[in-house]
């Protein structure tokens, strides 16, 4: 048999072995066959593969390196480089990567598409967008490509111009249930011009995909929201989340242990730390500014508010501190896999300058920006003791919410990752208890700390509250904090369509159309001792 045909023959048990996700099978017979036959690029792409879903991102780098070097005009090795590149949290050389992709194939539409979502992923939403105007001029049919243009059309707040993009996307695929919700959201919907006829008729007919149904209903409860239909709206609402939540597998309990795991763990302040008083002058140029909190509550108009400012800019909602703080309990136990409780127990001895350092390398490759930035990952309220003792000058605003409004605000987000809690209501007031519980701890123990901003009250005195919130953060005032809704730059959360609209307070008192519907959740509040 001719060397290249035993290549092949091997390159597709490795094929095989990875389409059953036998990863160790296909690792071991993609290593015996890159052995063998070294000037096999597939092979060293397949490798890639292999080490990429075994979550080992610099070996996966290594492999396609080689896969590269033997076919530099390939712009599918390419494309995946970008992917490593990403995993390793290196965005700049990723988005070269992604360039060098799109030069070998500058008239694909599919490799187009792919660059797109790769610096979508990067949040270079402008060049993204470019790459799937190309696309689309290439392939005006293709429903994929539209539809991800339309989410960064999105993004970049050309909100007329995502909903043309949903609109061909349903008229090219019906079934499409997500760009129906997406298309729901994006502005206020009118008596005049709403898409409730065309909704309704879909919730009537069976829906195969249940996430589709899910889709349908959370897009329905939101348009009858908006022309005031209420029963409608929630009954909906309680079916859509009824049924996402009839399909996870989740336990609010482990949650609410959690908390009591770090409050055993961080029982006592970080001294100086703790005591540090609001707006006290510690500010460095790497003094990153953390946004904590529920989601829903208010984090992204802030996050827009201070992004406005010249002297900083937002890295969005990154995972970094998290990452950095399991990694560094793993080294601490030598273990690949740590229990969370153990996980927990093991924050409080860590080295913590090492972990702010450590953060400060994940945040600045998944950024690739410099000077002072914005972490808006709601989560990071879990690891307050921890930023502080990690990062001494780092600044912390914590968004608060009346509970109910809280409440009903997550209950009625369908969100794309995360937050499990979020679809029962006495699974929410069981969290927010356990939320507000650990952050009454961060209050004591980390006394003038914490900077605690209110959603109503912001809303209610937006230049006087700006104003307080750029002092502890060491900034001057600017007029462009106060015109958060011109700024430019993308927004890529739940609240991308609305932080483009002026501040505005319809949304302060809206649980109240729902007080009887929301009834579980206010008696587990109050149970908790909540003060509605």
């Amino acid at each position: 048999m001719a060397p290249k045909e035993s290549a092949a023959i091997a390159h597709r048990e490795v094929l095989r072995l990875m389409q059953a996700r036998d990863w160790r099978g296909a690792d071991a017979a993609c290593r015996h066959l890159n052995a063998k036959f070294p000037q096999f690029a597939g092979a060293w792409f397949a490798a890639s593969h292999i080490a990429m879903a075994q979550g080992a991102a610099a070996p996966a780098l290594d492999a396609i390196d080689k896969a590269v070097a033997l076919g530099p005009e390939n712009p599918t090795f390419r494309l995946h480089r970008a992917t490593c590149l990403m995993a390793l949290h290196r965005r700049r050389e990723a988005l070269d990567a992604a360039d060098a992709a799109q030069r070998c194939a500058p008239a694909d539409p599919t490799i187009l598409d792919a660059v797109g979502t790769l610096r979508s992923r990067a949040n270079d939403q402008p060049r993204a967008l470019a790459a799937y105007d190309r696309a689309v001029a290439l392939a005006p049919h293709d429903a994929r490509f539209r539809y991800n243009r339309a989410s960064v059309r999105r993004f970049v707040g050309d909100l007329e111009g995502a909903e043309a993009d949903y609109d061909q996307v349903i008229a090219l695929q019906p079934l499409d249930y997500e760009a129906y919700l997406n298309r729901s959201e994006l502005r206020v919907q009118t008596a005049a011009r709403n898409h409730v006829t065309q909704l309704a008729a879909l919730a009537a007919q069976p829906i195969a995909d249940w996430r589709g149904e899910v889709q349908i209903r959370y897009a329905l409860a939101k348009e009858y929201e908006d022309l005031g239909a209420y029963e409608k709206s929630f009954e909906h609402l309680r079916r859509g989340a009824a049924k996402r939540r009839e399909h996870m597998n989740y336990d609010v309990a482990n949650d609410v242990s959690t908390v009591d795991w770090i409050i055993e763990a961080f029982p006592h302040g970080p001294g100086a730390t703790g005591g540090r008083a609001v707006g006290a002058p510690q500010v460095a140029e790497d003094s990153p500014i953390f946004i904590v909190g529920l989601p829903r509550s208010g984090t992204t108009l802030v996050e827009r508010i201070l992004d406005s400012h010249s002297l900083i800019s937002s890295a969005g909602e990154l995972d970094s501190f998290a990452l950095a703080l399991v990694e560094a309990a793993r080294r601490r136990s030598g273990r690949a896999q740590v229990p969370r409780r153990e996980l927990v127990l093991l924050s409080a001895t860590l080295d913590f300058a090492a972990l702010g350092q450590d953060y400060l390398r994940r945040a600045r490759g998944a950024f690739g920006g410099g000077g002072r930035f914005i972490d808006k990952m709601p989560l990071n309220y879990l690891y307050c003791g921890l930023i502080l003792r990690a990062l001494p000058n780092a600044k912390i605003i914590h968004m608060t919410r009346h509970p109910m409004a809280a409440g009903y605000a997550m209950y009625k987000t369908l969100f794309k990752d995360g937050y499990p809690f979020s679809y029962d209501l006495a699974d929410i007031g069981r969290y927010y208890a356990a939320y507000r519980r650990l952050m009454d701890h961060w209050r004591l123990t980390l006394p003038g700390a914490i900077y605690e901003l209110s959603y109503e009250q912001l809303v209610s005195d937006q230049i006087g509250e700006t104003r307080k919130l750029l002092a502890y953060c060491g900034l001057e005032w600017q007029d462009a904090c106060a015109a958060f809704h011109r700024n430019p730059t993308a927004a890529t959360t739940a609240s991308a369509s609305q932080v483009r609209r002026p501040i505005y307070d319809s949304s302060v008192a809206q649980w109240r159309h729902y007080a009887a519907q929301l009834a579980t959740l206010s008696d587990a509040l109050t149970s908790a001792g909540i003060d509605l």
